[in-house]
């Protein structure tokens, strides 16, 4: 029970999209300089993801892998168009200013990559949960991230100005979130090597990421 508990709170927890595999990094750098722009990836990266995921698991495995990647593609592109609409009208001015970031979103890794490498090779209930808490693992990392930035780098939240006494103004830039988000993957990685590390001196198998 343990193991499957720990294999669908991967995405969350043991195997976060961002800090364990470093993928989807680009739109955290370049767009999670602020929460209002975090806030309008983290709508489009969860719908395109989630409903792309969901309707690509009906495509037939026999299909070669490359056909099966030209479909995902489709799929999500063809998604992208509404998801994109109903951002334009919630977020106008966040949608422009983010530019081709925002269209990279149909074509993420976990839709590309994922999708094969994981959730296909689950049962759907299990795909389902797991699907679930990847999106969340990077809506939590896109979150984070947007927050220290903004707050650190334009003394702002959420577009309020806040008693800040230090501004980092390169924290508002895309070198500034690389490095932030560097920081956060080796604060991520030691805390998760740590509880490994506890759980195997508890006699546990120590392995959180195994799917």
């Amino acid at each position: 029970m343990s193991n499957r508990k720990n294999s669908v709170l991967d995405g969350l927890l043991g195997d976060n999209t961002v800090f364990s595999g470093l993928m989807v990094i680009s739109p955290v750098i370049v767009c999670g300089d602020t929460i209002a722009n975090a806030l309008a990836v983290i709508y489009a990266f969860s719908a395109i993801t989630f409903l792309s995921v969901m309707i690509n698991s009906f495509v037939p495995k026999k299909l070669p892998y490359t056909v099966k990647i030209i479909i995902y593609t489709l799929v999500s592109s063809l998604i992208y168009i509404p998801v994109r609409s109903a951002a334009v009208h919630f977020f106008p001015d966040v949608v422009e200013r983010l530019g081709i970031y925002f269209m990279l979103l149909a074509v993420n890794s976990l839709i590309v990559v994922q999708s094969e490498a994981k959730f296909f090779k689950m049962k759907r209930g299990k795909m389902v949960l797991s699907l679930i808490f990847y999106i969340l693992g990077f809506d939590a990392v896109m979150l984070i991230t947007a927050f220290v930035r903004e707050l650190l780098a334009y003394g702002t939240v959420y577009g309020r100005i806040v008693d800040a006494n230090t501004l980092i103004g390169g924290l508002g830039m895309p070198f500034g979130g690389f490095i932030l988000l560097g920081v956060f993957c080796g604060i991520y990685r030691s805390i998760r090597a740590a509880i490994r590390h506890e759980n195997n001196g508890a006699g546990g198998d120590g392995d959180v990421s195994d799917s």
